[in-house]
């Protein structure tokens, strides 16, 4: 006699049948409910439990259990992992207490040469500690479970982040200075007749831009090979430059000059070429940071012989972002300097000034929004 299987055929409606086809051609569903889609179908077709394993690599209980579950509770609920109690908690919430309270504390305090944890550190630390600390669960704890327990409660005490703390006991005072030009700027804007308005200048230097040269040319973009430049891994260091660069913040006109260094002389120097820039009389302002040569004998000495030129609004120590000029030294380096070479600092030098030339044919007036709405302006 024929052998008879003792499990019920599984029959499919039009719309159920649909949906497993779809599921079971997709790319972008999870492989597990791919593959059970693929096992009802067979199942619904005649196929039997061991020729849907063999095609699709995988063990009969495995077959079965989908099978069963389709037949009990329904196709599309067979798709998906039925709700389960899973075993109890081994590892108590006093004990995963315990190891966030050691992931936060550094190795060296504990007494290890090291400054922070590596992950093998820090289980190998529990699995010695942790019965005297009170908390025997955690002897066989695996590095994987550590990493769990770690990730759950958003901790990662094997990396680290950089933060600047606000040392400038007036940082609140001069950042208010700050905003209240942004707003007065944002105020100007709105005039028709602008040539009365004094100027506002935000002013940075940008060092060590670096001139590099090829050694072998770039090879260009070829159809059907190649889709992109390729460029030659070795290249030649030419030195460095620096640009000390303002933006006028009414117009968004940027006025830079280029040189080897910034120190006072080359600051003084850029004062001068501002000063020979606009009208004689009239007070020019100039937001910039805490450089040394800001404050320098040197310029004061240059800010004494011409009295009331200029007015200087300093950033608060270490908050450089405040200054908009920022702004353009960003787009300046993910634009203009990105994969820049040259034969030359010479080469470089005249490239810069050709940008900022380029730049000013079509000024960006940059406006600063953070905090704008609690500013006013009396």
């Amino acid at each position: 006699m024929p052998f008879k299987s003792r499990r019920a055929p599984l029959i499919l409606s039009e719309e159920e049948k649909e949906k497993l086809t779809i599921i079971s051609k997709s790319r972008t569903e999870a492989k597990s409910k791919v593959e059970r889609a693929k096992i009802l179908l067979g199942y619904a077709k005649g196929e039997t439990v061991s020729s849907i394993a063999r095609y699709l690599h995988t063990n009969r209980p495995k077959v079965e259990r989908c099978i069963d579950k389709a037949l009990h509770f329904g196709v599309l609920t067979a798709l998906h992992d039925l709700p389960r109690p899973g075993r109890p908690r081994r590892i108590s919430q006093e004990a995963r207490a315990y190891l966030i309270s050691v992931a936060t504390r550094k190795p060296k305090d504990l007494g290890f040469a090291q400054e922070f944890w590596t992950l093998s550190a820090l289980t190998r630390y529990l699995r010695d500690n942790c019965v005297q600390a009170g908390y025997p669960s955690l002897q066989k704890i695996s590095k994987g479970t550590v990493s769990k327990i770690l990730s759950k409660s958003s901790i990662k005490p094997h990396k680290i982040s950089y933060y600047i703390e606000r040392r400038d006991p007036h940082f609140n005072v001069k950042m208010a200075q700050i905003l209240h030009v942004y707003k007065q700027i944002q105020l100007y804007q709105s005039k028709d007749n602008k040539e009365d308005i004094a100027p506002i200048l935000s002013y940075d230097e940008k060092p060590g831009i670096q001139a590099i040269g090829n050694i072998a040319p770039d090879l260009p973009p070829t159809p059907g090979t190649y889709t992109h430049w390729r460029r030659d891994t070795h290249y030649k260091r030419y030195g460095t430059l620096s640009l000390l660069a303002s933006i006028d913040l009414l117009t968004g006109k940027v006025h830079g000059k280029v040189y080897d260094r910034h120190r006072s002389r080359e600051f003084i120097d850029f004062l001068k070429y501002i000063d020979g820039i606009y009208p004689k009389g009239v007070k020019i302002k100039i937001i910039l940071d805490n450089h040394s040569s800001h404050t320098s004998k040197e310029t004061k000495s240059y800010l004494k012989k011409v009295p009331g030129r200029f007015e200087f609004i300093f950033t608060p120590t270490h908050a450089s972002w405040l200054n908009l000029i920022e702004v353009f030294f960003s787009k300046m380096t993910r634009g203009f300097l990105k994969g820049i070479r040259v034969s030359s600092k010479n080469e470089l030098k005249s490239r810069i000034l050709q940008y900022l030339d380029e730049t000013n044919q079509m000024p960006t007036v940059f406006r600063w929004k953070w905090k704008m709405e609690e500013v006013t302006v009396a």
